[in-house]
């Protein structure tokens, strides 16, 4: 099917001004014939200026049609006078317009097919781990229209209150909770209706699982019977708890940023989207940055953006670009040979990310989904997801979680975990083997902070990523905890029915050195690459971007999206880079933040206990 995906025309320019210049016409005889009045005919006007302006020409150009790209695209056309071209280097999230021709993305429980194809995806490696026994780590990313929202479990989780104060403590001013909750709330809807944390009108529809299977009530139970307290809404007023998780599922399919915020947005005259486009570099005068250059079809091309260029390409690519154009560490870019536009150390710097391990359980009964992974019932499943969107093929699975402090005096949960009734092998490349459950557990604020460089100055080499993980002994030890505290959920007795031998790490590691042994050999990303173009105060040597999301030192460009952070945030990182775009979109079109104060948040009643 590969070759009608090449059938499917990019929107070029000039066919945009084709279709502008139409609808000038129609509105002018409209005007003369009707005495349709001036404000009517606003968008008229802003076609008049698109016309009068080069075709390669746009208000703003925005890299990367991905989680926060797609929010930018939407937010900006939402006035009628701002021209936008969205450059993507994957391909459509469709085929010939059709969702269900690509269940492989829209498919919730298809999820690990994207997760291990080139086609829509980045296909990163880190340089070899040295605390890991030299392991080199996966890393997919995104390369489609709605980026890693198109491949991602879909799980939505925003992080803790306190991620955000620590964000305006680090520097990036005006990104504390009161000024961010209202941005997930601007951009969501929630199934369960709104309330003081969740939205109600957005468009990012958030629903919980509904399976309501019988090994994800008695892990929540399992929980609550080692101590830990049930929470109704881990995005909510408590997140330390265990309970349902949210999912970006809506009526059974995935919901990427690419159905919330880019199809919506698709038909308005002032915006273009092209996709298969691979940028290659920012263009200068000066400092001041006046487009891209780009490769399409193997031509090389050159557009221009007379307000803004805005990389939304992530925590990888966007570093990429800025450095590929000049802007980084100064010596490390002279060594390559290209030439120096800003000394700007911190591009590339900071890389945090999520490090989790699988602990998983043999189950006594035949419950699990091992048996929904035998061809014909895939089949079964696969046939009722494309006639109706319903049955198993309509969740991620990944229904309930957790959220907990690691030991006494730790203000706020740092472990998180997620429960599936299933065995994962190798990032899904590997078939499970046997009837099993499983929780992915890890840290949420590790000390090991890491690294990207560029390898050439060819842009499609991918750069060198150093997470460096597990490089302080704080992480080893937490990992250790992880491990110790899920065997100590699994043993309860709301899973004593089911639970059958360990599997992983296996009852023959109990030792601290055999768990940080298998630790090193088991553990992996948890695909939460971030920080890499930190946001702070300009007199800050290691920001990358103030708190406006402009790139210091240089003028009409900006950054928006995960890289971004100046600390990784305690859980999954799509919905914050949503409210990171969100909020971004308010501050180029000028508008005043958004605000709720004295929003209750929950503190345990003491600190002097683990739970």
């Amino acid at each position: 099917m590969s070759y009608l995906m090449k059938r499917v025309k990019w929107c070029s320019p000039v066919s945009q001004m084709c279709k502008v210049t139409g609808s000038l016409f129609k509105a002018h005889m409209l005007k003369s014939i009707l005495g349709i009045s001036e404000q009517q005919l606003q968008i008229s006007r802003a076609s008049s200026q698109l016309s009068s302006e080069k075709a390669d020409s746009y208000n703003y150009v925005i890299v990367g049609a991905g989680s926060a790209g797609c929010v930018l695209a939407n937010r900006l056309t939402e006035d009628p006078l701002s021209t936008v071209l969205l450059l993507e280097a994957g391909p459509k999230d469709t085929l010939l317009g059709s969702k269900r021709l690509l269940w492989k993305i829209h498919m919730p429980a298809a999820l690990t097919y994207n997760l291990c194809d080139e086609k829509y995806n980045w296909y990163y490696h880190t340089a070899p781990q040295k605390h890991m026994d030299n392991r080199i780590m996966y890393w997919p990313r995104g390369r489609v229209w709605g980026g890693s929202s198109s491949l991602n479990a879909m799980v939505y989780i925003r992080g803790h209150a306190e991620d955000y104060n620590r964000w305006s403590r680090e520097g990036a001013t005006g990104w504390d909770y009161e000024h961010c909750l209202p941005y997930f709330k601007k951009a969501q809807t929630h199934e369960l209706g709104p309330n003081q944390y969740r939205g109600g009108n957005g468009p990012l529809h958030v629903s919980r699982g509904k399976t309501n299977h019988p090994l994800h009530q008695a892990f929540l139970e399992a929980a609550q019977q080692a101590g830990y307290p049930f929470t109704d809404d881990m995005n909510g007023y408590q997140q330390e708890g265990f309970g349902w998780m949210d999912m970006t599922v809506h009526q059974g399919q995935r919901w990427s940023t690419a159905s919330a915020y880019l199809r919506p947005a698709i038909s308005r005259p002032n915006l273009s989207v092209a996709e298969k486009t691979f940028v290659t570099k920012i263009l200068f005068q000066g400092t001041k940055c006046i487009g891209v250059e780009y490769v399409k079809n193997g031509q090389r091309k050159k557009v221009f953006a007379n307000k803004e260029v805005i990389l939304s390409g992530g925590a990888i690519n966007s570093p990429q670009l800025l450095m590929l154009s000049g802007i980084g560490n100064a010596d490390d870019l002279k060594n390559l040979g290209i030439p120096v536009v800003c000394h700007l150390p911190g591009v590339g710097q900071n890389l945090q990310d999520h490090l989790e391990v699988y602990v998983q359980q043999k189950c006594t009964e035949p419950i699990t989904l091992y048996s929904a992974q035998k061809p014909l019932n895939m089949v079964r499943i696969g046939l009722e997801w494309l006639w109706k969107f319903t049955g198993d093929g309509a969740t991620a699975h990944l229904e309930t979680g957790g959220f907990i402090r690691s030991e006494p005096g730790v203000p706020h949960p740092d472990i998180q975990f997620h429960f599936l009734p299933s065995q994962v092998i190798d990032h899904g490349r590997v078939a499970s083997t046997m009837e099993a459950y499983q929780v992915h557990v890890g840290p949420m604020r590790s000390t090991s902070v890491g690294w990207l460089k560029l390898k050439s100055t060819d842009p499609s080499d991918h750069p060198i990523i150093e997470p460096n993980y597990l490089s302080t002994e704080r992480d080893i030890w937490e990992f250790r905890q992880c491990v110790k505290l899920t065997r100590e959920i699994f043993a309860q007795k709301a899973l004593e029915k089911f639970c059958g031998p360990e599997i992983q790490p296996g009852s023959h590691i109990q030792s601290d050195k055999e768990i940080d042994a298998f630790i090193r050999q088991k553990a992996d990303s948890a695909y939460h690459p971030s920080c890499t173009c930190k946001m702070g105060q300009p007199s800050d040597s290691t920001a990358v971007v103030d708190p406006q999301t402009k790139v210091i030192g240089v003028e009409n460009l900006r950054v928006v999206d995960a890289s971004i952070m100046p600390s990784v945030v305690s859980g999954n990182l799509n919905a914050p880079t949503i409210m990171i775009a969100e909020k971004a979109a308010d501050i180029i079109k000028g508008l005043p933040s958004l605000q709720e104060k004295n929003v209750p948040v929950y503190k345990p009643k003491t600190l002097e206990t683990q739970r």
